[in-house]
């Protein structure tokens, strides 16, 4: 296949850049298909073998905050002032058009505008081929910009950095407890009761369970953001699973006047993840429990999700509820009411694996008051092979 690079101009003056891929003739009849410049997703600047830009996409506009007026028909360096992280000109140190004459491309790397505005930027050379020698590259015949905003990346590093601090946060007090209890053990065993040497070791084992806790729900998100969340399906019965896990935090002391289910109807058989349900369940009803008040209600019942059956889930409670403007923000990573325990990663975990089985889920105000979760996910069918 030949492919031809082509630059037009629009008779209204505006300067547009159209790709022309021209199939070979071998086979079917060939296709032309001309895209705009503004149509790409990323900043496009082009400057000819003068270094005088005569290509200024909207998406570079809209990065930069100039207008194509502004930029077209001026010298590059003049045009779009570019500076590494040190404040240094990049067009004096890369010199593009009489540095080395072997340089095809720069790599994206992170530049800045005379206003701080961070862009990630590549840089393609089109060169002439050299005489004397094929394929050797010669002057340059054009100088290709793409722009891309830095933002995304700031977000990322910016989450990667409190991932770290909340991670180490939630790991001290458990590790210096169970290094306090087992190095005062060791030191002094003969000198405790039997009781004694019981309380610390229930202790050291609870914190122990909240280090595997943490590393699970790290786990889980790293799946969750890579979309590497596995299913296996089988028959669910959502009452059920719900019931038998009330009837575990029962069993080590709560009190069984604190726990409500309720099943409206006949749900539908449904094939989903019986390890994600307990997990989606076992959060919604910890974070009720933890910041919620009064009884904790689970409702289960039908309904139609996606145009076929499928069944919802509300987990409520009688306390103080969240508030509208918060809404939003409790399924994101790190969110805590009240700055109460945790590592803020449960409800961003538990939409995850509901959006996994096809469901989505939301919070509201209660009937009664409080907050009330509520998500809804698809029959399902049985997984094959």
């Amino acid at each position: 296949m030949d492919r031809q690079v082509s630059v037009v101009a629009a008779s209204s003056g505006t300067v547009q850049a159209a790709v022309a891929v021209t199939a070979a003739a071998r086979g079917p009849a060939a296709t032309d298909d001309l895209f705009s410049a503004n149509e790409l997703p990323d900043g496009l600047i082009v400057a000819d073998h003068n270094g005088v830009v005569f290509i200024f996409n909207l998406e570079a506009a809209r990065l930069t905050g100039m207008s194509a007026d502004q930029v077209i028909g001026r010298n590059l360096r003049d045009a779009l002032p570019l500076f590494d992280g040190d404040g240094r000109c990049w067009w004096r140190m890369s010199r593009p058009y009489d540095g080395l004459s072997i340089r095809t491309r720069h790599p994206e790397r992170s530049l800045f505008l005379p206003n701080g505005t961070e862009l990630l930027v590549t840089i393609a050379y089109v060169r002439a081929p050299r005489r004397g020698g094929p394929g050797r590259p010669g002057a340059v015949q054009r100088l290709m910009i793409t722009l891309r905003s830095a933002t995304a990346r700031v977000r990322r590093e910016r989450t990667r950095a409190d991932l770290v601090s909340t991670v180490a946060h939630e790991l001290r007090s458990p590790l210096t407890s169970v290094k306090g209890f087992t190095a005062t053990l060791l030191e002094k065993w003969p000198r405790f009761t039997d009781d004694q040497k019981r309380v610390m070791l229930e202790t050291v084992n609870a914190d122990a369970d909240r280090v595997t806790r943490l590393i699970t729900e790290l786990l889980d998100v790293s799946r969750i953001e890579a979309g590497r969340i596995e299913l296996h399906k089988e028959v669910v019965d959502v009452a059920a699973r719900a019931a038998k896990l009330v009837a575990s935090r029962i069993a080590v002391g709560e009190a069984a006047a604190r726990f409500k289910i309720q099943v409206i109807g006949t749900p539908p058989e449904t094939w989903l993840d019986a390890d994600k349900v307990d997990q989606i369940l076992a959060n919604l009803i910890e974070n009720a429990v933890r910041h919620g008040a009064g009884t904790v209600t689970t409702v289960i019942e039908s309904a139609l999700v996606c145009g076929g059956p499928g069944v919802a889930v509300s987990v409520r409670d009688e306390g103080p509820g969240i508030a509208p403007e918060f809404a939003p923000a409790v399924f994101r990573q790190f969110w805590r009411a009240k700055r109460r325990g945790g590592a803020g990663l449960g409800l961003f975990i538990v939409k995850g694996l509901v959006e996994a089985h096809g469901g989505a889920i939301s919070v509201a105000q209660a009937p009664g008051g409080g907050a009330e979760f509520r998500f809804t996910m698809p029959a399902g069918v049985p997984d094959h092979g």
